[in-house]
């Protein structure tokens, strides 16, 4: 098993003519996922590399292909339309890379999907990854190999460093999900969490946080009252200074509120391993 995609994944792009979507479209075909469909408005009846069709619309191309993924590439003003559009036809899990995605759009987009019961993942991160079978979004493939190691986090370059470290170590990943940073997103640790704890094939689970926000204190209550597999994490921004913001919009340390020690401390209550570098992270897993 894996969770959210896998080889039976229908993926559908939406700006796949655009710079970014194509590149990552043949980066996703070379992984040997199934890419059905792409949509740019005005390009319909365009291939894309002689293998994969062209739609003006979301819903012709899901008509047309089945697709049962988005992922989204397209500019951020156009980027909340492009997940309402996907609702609207049908798609169950919509994955959006796009970042710089505003709030106040983000609050009527995720209240709108909810009312879909369609899942979101992003915006604004890197999309997720099971080794093997499929890779939605711009996680790079090469770095993991398939385990039983789930890993979720919000920090998609420190994603990479650990992905990489445990193949290293001769470890693997079930699935990989970047949940990214920003304030008003879809899934987040608990959805994640919970899916991995349901997930045969996922033995142990690798969490990474960052400073800001109480995603994280949440999340070790759920492990601490919920989970039966063993979590190990590591929380980026340790030295960052309080009203500083560190990357993510999400980020930023308020009213003493979002501190890594306080996650940690959270954490380490909850009887999760916390690494203090993202290479300490396979040995503690042994």
């Amino acid at each position: 098993m894996s969770i959210l995609v896998n080889k039976d994944t229908r993926l559908l792009v939406q700006g796949i003519t655009g710079r970014e979507g194509l590149f990552h479209t043949k980066q996703m075909l070379a992984y040997g996922t199934k890419v059905v469909a792409g949509v740019t408005p005005g390009k319909g009846g365009e291939w894309v590399e002689e293998k994969v069709p062209v739609f003006d619309t979301v819903k012709a191309a899901v008509e047309s292909t089945g697709a049962n993924c988005s992922v989204i590439y397209v500019p951020a003003k156009l980027a909340p339309d492009a997940m309402l559009e996907a609702a609207d036809a049908g798609v169950p899990f919509v994955v959006c890379i796009t970042e710089g995605v505003a709030v106040q759009d983000m609050m009527k987009v995720r209240a709108y999907l909810d009312l879909k019961g369609v899942k979101l993942l992003g915006p604004n991160c890197p999309g997720l990854l099971t080794p093997g079978e499929a890779k939605v979004g711009i996680i790079p493939g090469h770095i993991a190999r398939a385990g039983n190691v789930g890993v979720v986090s919000r920090s998609g370059t420190l994603t990479y460093e650990v992905l990489n470290a445990l193949t290293q170590h001769g470890m693997g990943a079930s699935t990989c999900v970047g949940i990214g940073g920003d304030p008003v997103k879809g899934l987040n640790y608990i959805d994640v969490l919970q899916l991995f704890q349901a997930d045969s094939q996922t033995e142990k689970v690798v969490m990474i946080g960052e400073i800001g926000g109480t995603d994280e204190e949440r999340a070790a209550e759920y492990i601490a009252t919920r989970m039966t597999k063993p979590v190990v994490s590591f929380i980026a921004g340790q030295t960052a200074p309080p009203g500083r913001r560190m990357g993510h919009a999400g980020a930023i340390i308020e009213s003493g509120a979002g501190t890594a020690a306080e996650k940690i401390k959270a954490l380490k209550a909850a009887n999760v391993k916390v690494a203090s570098h993202p290479e300490e992270i396979p040995d503690l897993l042994k």
